[in-house]
């Protein structure tokens, strides 16, 4: 399968912050409101808010409104893509992009 590596790039953005590779975790469990993933951290609302929106605009997390909190959900269809491409680029293949690199002999002279 052919992948374009700029549709993961918001993804592993995301993915670069520790609270939210965290809440992540959290969600793994399963739906959860937005006022239990705030006790887990010390953190203010405002800045909860700001990680939750960055996660469901990477599309790894789908948040719906239930009264004045939100609730969340892992995306598992956008996370399952996204393993599969770290997968993909990461494994051997013949249509590797390296292949099309003329590789240079490195070694240091002494």
């Amino acid at each position: 399968m052919k992948y374009s590596h700029a549709e993961y790039v918001a993804a592993f953005k995301t993915l670069s912050d520790e609270t939210r590779l965290k809440i992540i975790d959290m969600l793994s469990c399963g739906e959860m409101c937005a006022c239990d993933i705030l006790e887990k951290f010390s953190i203010s609302q405002s800045t909860l808010s700001y990680h939750m929106k960055t996660l469901v605009d990477s599309g790894l997390v789908n948040g719906v409104r239930d009264g004045a909190w939100m609730r969340y959900t892992l995306n598992k269809e956008r996370t399952n893509s996204v393993l599969s491409f770290l997968t993909e680029i990461t494994s051997e293949k013949e249509d590797c992009i390296c292949n099309s690199i003329e590789k240079k002999d490195c070694k240091q002279e002494s």
